[in-house]
């Protein structure tokens, strides 16, 4: 069944530039400079998505749209003053590191608004009855930002300025977030580690990044504890073990918390050919697990659903993860055809592997 879904998208966001990287290494030293692809964070992989969903006939079929540029008014609900305005006079010098793993060029603080921007539309459109269910192409992302520190290629906390948007504007009350990128929702997490109204959950390779982290004894803190979920997966975890994660813990989280809206921080580095992780997922595991959690959010809030783009680094198979994703959230399915779904399939982990990652993630059901 076809779906009214909501496709944000903004060729601006496109044009932020982390300078000359050789994947995430700053050029010089021991370091070359790249022939072509450059920074990890590039927008080629976003362009390729847009580019895929035009192609297959997708796009025509969705409700397309930019949207504003947050406000500081918006950025300061979420941020210090002191951190963006440090922010901005990094990008109006021209750029530089503004955190750990966190280069900016010129102008990549408007961009960064004008990302957040696009989130806040997505909720937004979503809460008002004009979508059933939207997908924000933020860039940059926004997951591992701080209320005071870049991050991980992460300037301006996307998901968070978008909540607390709609709670000032439209009274949002609670919200749960749910973050299958490869690596922790660290700036989630800590934006809301003290907030009852707002659940975090996020399913990571285990260590990845931050580097070492887990966060499996990781709760929350006063209001907020039992409010924050982690669920930190071994490396090589694969289709079955994501969809039993969901299975049998985020799932049963949301009927337990009963959210009037939920956000997925829309990551595909999970994917089996990501640079930057090793996990095993495919195009058909990202569309399996947006359908789980769509058919969650019909029952449990009326269908109220936003993807967020965050990572991804495979400029040639994000694509394909992506498509799925909104073809499943719009109810539509093209005629595009995975040239790598089979090898990928062929490669999952065999029934013992499957079975410890199993036994791991039952053990974090017993820690809660």
């Amino acid at each position: 069944m076809s779906r009214k879904s909501a496709f944000f998208f903004d060729e601006l966001s496109l044009w932020h530039s982390a300078g000359p990287h050789a994947l995430i290494l700053p050029v010089g030293g021991w370091v070359q400079p790249p022939a072509a692809a450059g920074h990890a964070e590039s927008p080629e992989t976003k362009r390729r998505l847009k580019s895929l969903l035009d192609v297959s006939g997708l796009t025509r079929q969705l409700h397309v749209r930019s949207a504003e540029a947050a406000t500081e008014e918006d950025l300061l609900r979420v941020h210090t003053p002191e951190y963006l305005q440090r922010f901005k006079a990094m990008s109006d010098a021209g750029g530089g590191l503004l955190g750990p793993n966190a280069p900016i060029g010129p102008g990549s603080y408007e961009i960064a608004t004008l990302s957040a921007g696009l989130a806040m539309a997505a909720v937004e459109a979503v809460l008002s009855g004009e979508a059933d269910n939207a997908y924000a192409l933020s860039r940059p992302p926004g997951h591992h930002c701080l209320a005071d520190s870049a991050m991980g290629f992460c300037f301006l906390a996307n998901i968070p300025i978008a909540i607390e948007a709609a709670k000032a504007r439209l009274g949002l009350g609670k919200v749960a977030v749910i973050d299958w990128d490869v690596h922790h929702g660290n700036g989630t997490q800590s934006i809301f580690e003290e907030r009852g109204d707002v659940l975090t959950i996020s399913l990571h390779q285990d260590g990845c990044f931050p580097a070492g982290y887990s966060g499996d004894t990781d709760r929350g803190r006063g209001p907020g504890l039992g409010a924050n979920i982690n669920i930190p997966l071994p490396p090589g975890s694969g289709h079955e073990a994501y969809l039993y994660a969901l299975q049998r813990i985020v799932i049963p989280a949301l009927e337990q918390f009963e959210p009037e809206l939920i956000i997925v921080a829309c990551g595909y580095d999970a994917n089996a050919v990501d640079p930057l992780a090793r996990m095993l997922l495919h195009s058909d595991s990202f569309r399996e697990m947006t359908r789980l959690v769509r058919t969650a959010a019909e029952r449990l809030c009326q269908g109220r659903l936003v993807l967020v783009h965050e990572g991804g680094y495979s400029e040639a198979y994000v694509p394909f993860c992506g498509l799925a994703t909104i073809e499943e959230l719009a109810g539509i399915r093209t005629e595009v055809t995975d040239p790598l779904l089979e090898f990928m399939q062929l490669q999952q982990p065999k029934e013992a592997l499957l079975a410890f990652q199993r036994q791991l993630i039952d053990g974090l059901i017993e820690q809660r």
